[in-house]
C-alpha cells in the first residue's frame, strides 16, 4: 500500500496558457491608462534623418488569420476599383499597357493598392518610365513588398529617398519621383500610413476568444479527468499519465489492473455554465466595421431586423467611405504620376434614400406633423 502523500499529485500536459497581459506583483490593478504615443519616427543617423519600415509580415499575418478583417478589406477594394477607371482615350490606351509584374493590369494594381494600404498603411510601386524620350512617359508600375521598403526623410520630415532591403541587405535605392507611395490615414508629421494597426487589440481579442471557445468545446467532447491511483511512485504515475492522455486522444478504452485505480471523476462543462461568446464576438466584429466603415449588408449579411430604410442609410454612409478612397487614389495618381483618372462608384442609392424620405414626409399631416393612417 502506498503512502498516499499529497506531494505525489501531478497534472496532465494541457496547452500552455499565457497571461502576459495580466498585471503582476503586489498592488497591481487593472486600471486603464492610454499609452503615451508620438508620431516621431526612428532617428536614422547623426544628420537627423528619420526612417520607417512597415511591419508588413505582422499586419499581413493578422489579415490572413482573421476572416472578418479579410472580408471587410477585400470588399472595400472591390467597391473602390470594381467598375474600373475612366480617362480620355490617350490616357486609357497608355494605362492599359501597364503590366506590373508582367501579368497585372492597371485596375488590378489599384485594387492591390487598396488592399495593401488598408492592411499595412502603405503601398509602394516602382515607377518605370521610358528612358529614351526627352519627356519620359510612364511605361510600368511595379508593386513592391512594403516589408522591404525603408522610407527615409530629413529632420524636417521631407522624404529624401526609398531603400529596398532584402535579407538584411540594401539591394536598391529609389528617388522620391521613382516611387509611387500611398500613405493611408497618415497622422501629423508621419512619413507613413496606418492600416489595421489602428485596431490591433480588437483583432487580438477576437482571435483569443475564438481560441478559448475552441478549447471550451473540446472540453464538452473530451472532459477533464481526476483519477485516484493506488500509488505514489512518481515513475508509475508518469507512465500512467501517458496512457490516460493517449486513450483520451484516441477515444479508446483503458484497461487497468484491479485495485490500482480507485476512482475516475469527470470535470465536464455543463451547458450554459460559461459565458455566451456570441455577443462578445459580435461586438468585436462590429468594431472592425466601425473602423473600416463596411456595413454588414455590404458583406452579404444582416444584423437583426433592420428596415429597408436603415439599410439604405447605411449604404449611403458606406458610399462616402468608398468615394473618399477613390478621391485619395485619383489625387495621388495625379500628383505622383501626372495622370488624370476617375474611378466610378458602383451604384448610388442617394436617389432612393431621398425618395424614401419624401414618401415618409407625405405620410405626415403638413399642419400637425402627425402621421396619417389609412
Amino acid at each position: 500500500m502506498g503512502s498516499k502523500k499529497i506531494s505525489s499529485a501531478d497534472t496532465t500536459n494541457m496547452d500552455g496558457i499565457s497571461y502576459a497581459d495580466t498585471p503582476q506583483g503586489a498592488g497591481s490593478t487593472f486600471d486603464y491608462a492610454a499609452a503615451t504615443l508620438d508620431t516621431k519616427e526612428l532617428t536614422g543617423d547623426e544628420s537627423g534623418n528619420v526612417e520607417y519600415m512597415c511591419e508588413w509580415s505582422k499586419w499581413y499575418g493578422y489579415y490572413k488569420a482573421t476572416p472578418e478583417v479579410q472580408s471587410i478589406i477585400d470588399r472595400k477594394a472591390v467597391w473602390v476599383v470594381g467598375k474600373g477607371f475612366k480617362a480620355d482615350k490617350k490616357t486609357k490606351d497608355a494605362l492599359m499597357k501597364i503590366r506590373g509584374n508582367g501579368k497585372d493590369t492597371f485596375n488590378g494594381i489599384m485594387s492591390n493598392a487598396v488592399l495593401t494600404y488598408s492592411i499595412g498603411g502603405d503601398f509602394y510601386a516602382e515607377i518605370v518610365k521610358e528612358r529614351k524620350l526627352l519627356f519620359k512617359k510612364l511605361v510600368n508600375l511595379k508593386p513592391l513588398n512594403p516589408g522591404t521598403i525603408k522610407t527615409i526623410a530629413n529632420k524636417f520630415g521631407i522624404i529624401k529617398r526609398y531603400e529596398q532591403w532584402i535579407d538584411g541587405k540594401k539591394v536598391n535605392t529609389f528617388e522620391p519621383e521613382d516611387m509611387f507611395h500611398l500613405c493611408w490615414r497618415k497622422v501629423a508629421d508621419q512619413i507613413h500610413g496606418n492600416g489595421i494597426s489602428n485596431y490591433e487589440e480588437i483583432i487580438k481579442m477576437r482571435n483569443e476568444s475564438m481560441k478559448d471557445m475552441k478549447t471550451l468545446f473540446h472540453r464538452y467532447v473530451k472532459p477533464l479527468l481526476i483519477i485516484s491511483v493506488d500509488t505514489d511512485n512518481a515513475t508509475e504515475i508518469a507512465a500512467f499519465k501517458v496512457k490516460v492522455d493517449k486513450t483520451v486522444e484516441l477515444s479508446e478504452n483503458l484497461i487497468v489492473p484491479k485495485d490500482t485505480v480507485s476512482g475516475i471523476d469527470k470535470m465536464s462543462i455543463p451547458q450554459f455554465s460559461s459565458l455566451d461568446p456570441l455577443p462578445w464576438l459580435k461586438l468585436l466584429v462590429d468594431e472592425f466595421v466601425k473602423n473600416e466603415g463596411v456595413p454588414h449588408i455590404i458583406q452579404g449579411a444582416t444584423q437583426g431586423s433592420g428596415s429597408e430604410g436603415e439599410a439604405k442609410v447605411l449604404y449611403v454612409a458606406y458610399q462616402q467611405i468608398i468615394e473618399y478612397n477613390q478621391l485619395f487614389l485619383e489625387e495621388q495618381i495625379k500628383a505622383q504620376l501626372g495622370i488624370d483618372v476617375e474611378f466610378e462608384f458602383p451604384v448610388s442609392l442617394e436617389p432612393a434614400v431621398k425618395e424614401t424620405e419624401k414618401k415618409k414626409g407625405n405620410e405626415r399631416n403638413p399642419d400637425t406633423g402627425v402621421e396619417q393612417h389609412g
